[in-house]
């Protein structure tokens, strides 16, 4: 059985067209992340990526480190047949680094799906869903620009745009959203997403403010601890409540349903650390019946390959993805093609393994090499 012979370990940085104000912390000028390329002892390589972000989950210098110094050791010589048992091994061996182990994960099933002709979908049991709908952020500082950008977008058949609230004051929130609604109406499936920005007194005032634009969900209005109080802000408002940064695997999860501080929960591959934890994760969520999001942090195309074939073998991840960073931040991106997006959706390569191409030349003309073993 074929075995991992090699390990290319790669801290990048790209640039973004903008700047992003959300909450829990902003983003301008460049974003890092790590890629991971593994070669089989076939000749076979499968990529994956890690892309932490510094406030929500760690650093891009600690996942490089996490790859190069620890996880290396137990990648070379792994048989490409045995991702789980791989997966378990990382576990025992580094606590955390969830970003640098679902990289690992990935690209040993892109490795796999190419060595059998099989989508990693297909691997992950199978396809419910060919598209997914895209949802995209409103984040700029600047919200004129964002009103320019949905003025190109929704003739396209964009149709889902979270508003990031509460970086700037309630007055300019309101008056944002209310400009939405009288521009676009309810031709878009406006989504509302504080990243923890309230506090438990008061929110209630604010949230009710936000109810009258009848959004389809309000997303981590407190704290990830005061889940509590999320419980309460559930029961006493109409609009859904989806939590993100209070939901990082199946413990918190389980907390979450019995409290019911939620209606719905956002599936970061970054958070859950893997493909096989994010659908076990999904797992108990359908038996909760809370519906999953896909939701972001500032992926390139490998990760968000592997999270295009996560939700489209996985039923419960119904409300859509925000995977609309290569297409609309980043400057440029390391696949050789990007993935297609198309009236609205994100289009799930069919593709072997990821579905995706990266080679040598896309990788070192289209972002910063930082740093590579």
């Amino acid at each position: 059985m074929e075995k991992i012979t090699a390990l290319r370990v790669f801290m990048i940085e790209s640039p973004i067209k903008m700047a992003r104000l959300q909450g829990v912390g902003n983003v301008k000028g460049t974003v890092k992340r790590v890629l991971v390329e593994l070669t089989s002892s076939s000749g076979i390589v499968g990529w994956g990526e890690a892309a932490p972000w510094e406030v929500f989950t760690g650093t891009a210098e600690a996942a490089f480190a996490a790859i190069d110094t620890y996880l290396r050791p137990l990648v070379i010589g792994a048989r490409i047949d045995r991702i789980r048992s791989l997966t378990l091994q990382m576990k025992q061996t580094l606590v955390g680094h969830g970003e640098a182990k679902l990289a690992i994960e990935t690209a040993m099933f892109d490795i796999l799906g190419k060595s059998c002709g099989l989508s990693i979908a297909e691997l992950l049991g199978g396809r419910v869903r060919d598209t997914i709908p895209l949802s995209f952020s409103i984040a700029d500082p600047d919200f004129d620009a964002d009103m320019r950008r949905m003025h190109d977008m929704v003739p396209q058949g964009n149709r889902i745009f979270k508003v990031k609230t509460g970086v700037k004051s309630h007055g300019e929130d309101m008056a944002h959203l209310e400009a939405m609604r009288n521009v676009f109406g309810d031709t878009i499936d406006l989504r509302i997403d504080y990243n923890q920005a309230l506090h438990p007194f008061g929110a209630i005032k604010v949230l009710r403010d936000v109810d009258r634009f009848r959004p389809t969900f309000i997303e981590q209005p407190l704290p990830r601890d005061c889940l509590t109080a999320m419980a309460s802000l559930a029961a006493d408002l109409d609009t859904p409540i989806l939590t993100d940064e209070s939901c990082f695997g199946a413990h918190d999860l389980m907390e979450i349903i019995r409290l019911r501080a939620a209606d719905a929960i956002s599936v970061k591959l970054m958070k859950t650390g893997g493909l096989l934890e994010a659908q076990a994760l999904m797992a108990i969520a359908d038996t909760a019946r809370l519906p999953g999001y896909g939701g972001t942090l500032w992926e390139g195309g490998v990760a968000l390959a592997a999270g295009t074939q996560f939700i489209a073998a996985t039923p419960g991840v119904s409300l859509g993805c925000e995977f609309y960073m290569p297409h609309h931040v980043l400057t440029d991106d390391v696949l050789e093609e990007k993935i297609d997006n198309r009236n609205g959706e994100v289009i799930v390569p069919t593709g072997p393994g990821l579905g995706i191409s990266v080679s040598e030349k896309s990788l070192r003309a289209n972002a910063r090499i930082l740093a590579e073993r």
